[in-house]
């Protein structure tokens, strides 16, 4: 294999926009956590040995049986709503089903070879699947962290496992809207559920456990934009306040606002501003003015958020982030398991670029092997300056952080570990 191209400099060091990013979407601070760093020095230097050997004409090593340390884990595909608005609309309901059995293997391998925390989201809706609650209570007994990302149609199975939950566990129900009227518009639940019943059941889940944080995730979307061309969106833009007024008053700790993303022909997940562009700049400031109201909204116990893709849309410098290095680090260290194969990243689920390996890819020793040299030469395979090119990614921070570190371990402060709160989620 010949040698990669020299990386361009980070955008940086151009003098882009950077927002401030908030702690939980701070990659590369998570990444020099005390937990993390010393696998993350390995990697470095293992990355370095291998370009070395490229430069001499020698063999290079493989990369070692480390598992990610965070997965978005898909129990399933299945999902009971019909959101116009997904970004995985064309991997949802497929029929795949995982193992059980093998799934929790899976599972044990990887929390024995480095693996921390396991958000259940995507793909479908992980409230449906049988083993939904036994899961949960076995991810915690081996030891990580647990997410949950639903459409809060099933919260009462949400409500039955909560107790195995503790404040490093998070949960957040995806609900777009502040009234029902957009929400069933939006969301087409295919039985009957509404706004209010959903956020009913969020005090009956913190009288039984307050330790995990409850959230309230909200995609602005607007008129003009187009998951598909043909099939419009429902705007909900002039429901910012609202939704975060009904948020704080059903005691979720947080409303989180992020953009609609669209997927390109080539699958990745984009932010698509031009789709609108005769609107643009009255979809900006609306966006703007509806979150400075909502923050005033903020209390003690009750954040509003902005996402880093929020920050970026607003600032009109989003371009900017669509600027990555070519190979993706990330990928060794956060990954994407689902009934149709591991993947490695979540803006490529699905996408046949992004595989990794199969559903059984961690199923036991063998397995973890294999899959650890796939995704080695997926580094090289894999050129996220191009393939990522449209992608206002939320590791580029991280990437670049990584890139650094093996051009120049020396570099002060780029291996020091830093005391953070032991948030394990990439």
């Amino acid at each position: 294999m010949q040698p990669q191209p020299e990386p361009t400099a980070p955008p940086e060091a151009e003098g882009a926009v950077h927002p401030v990013l908030t702690p939980v979407h701070d990659f590369a601070r998570k990444l020099k956590q005390a937990a993390f760093l010393p696998r993350v020095r390995e990697y470095a230097a293992w990355r370095r040995a291998v370009l070395d050997a490229r430069a001499t004409v020698r063999p290079e090593p493989a990369m070692p049986a480390w598992a990610p340390f965070s997965i978005n884990l898909d129990l399933t595909t299945a999902c009971n709503f019909a959101c116009d608005h997904c970004v995985d609309w064309d991997i949802l309901n497929r029929g795949v089903s995982y193992d059980d059995a093998r799934l929790r293997a899976s599972l044990a391998t990887m929390a024995r070879h480095g693996l921390r925390s396991v958000i259940l989201i995507g793909g479908g809706e992980p409230t449906v699947y049988p083993g939904f609650v036994s899961m949960v209570r076995t991810l915690k007994a081996i030891g990580l962290h647990v997410a949950v990302v639903s459409n809060g149609s099933r919260n009462e199975r949400i409500l039955e496992v909560v107790d195995a939950l503790d404040e490093r566990d998070w949960i957040r129900l995806s609900l777009d809207a502040g009234t029902d009227a957009t929400f069933q518009a939006m969301h087409k639940p295919k039985k009957k559920v509404d706004l209010d019943e959903i956020c009913a059941w969020i005090p009956k889940i913190r009288e039984r456990n307050p330790a995990p944080r409850v959230g309230f995730s909200f995609i602005v979307t607007w008129q003009g934009a187009e998951r598909v061309a043909g099939v419009p969106i429902v705007e909900n833009l002039g429901e910012i306040v609202e939704a975060a007024r009904r948020a704080r008053d059903a005691r979720f700790d947080y409303i989180s606002f992020k953009p609609f993303l669209v997927r390109t022909p080539e699958g990745a997940e984009v932010i698509d501003p031009e789709a609108s562009r005769e609107r643009h700049r009255e979809v900006v400031a609306g966006i703007r003015g509806a979150l400075d109201e909502a923050k005033t909204l903020a209390t003690d116990t009750f954040a509003v958020i902005e996402s880093t893709n929020m920050k970026l849309l607003e600032s009109g410098e989003w371009k900017a982030w669509t600027r990555q290095p070519r190979t993706c680090h990330m990928q060794v260290f956060r990954q994407v398991l689902s009934p149709l194969g591991l993947w490695n990243c979540p803006a490529h689920r699905g996408v046949e670029d992004g595989r990794l390996g199969d559903l059984d890819a961690f199923v036991d020793e063998a397995h973890l092997a294999r899959t650890a040299r796939e995704t080695g030469r997926a580094l090289d395979r894999f050129d996220a300056s191009e393939r990522c090119r449209e992608v206002t990614c939320l590791y580029h921070d991280a990437n670049w952080w990584l890139e650094r570190l093996i051009e120049d371990p020396g570099q002060r402060g780029q291996a020091e570990a830093e005391a953070m709160d032991g948030d394990f989620f990439l």
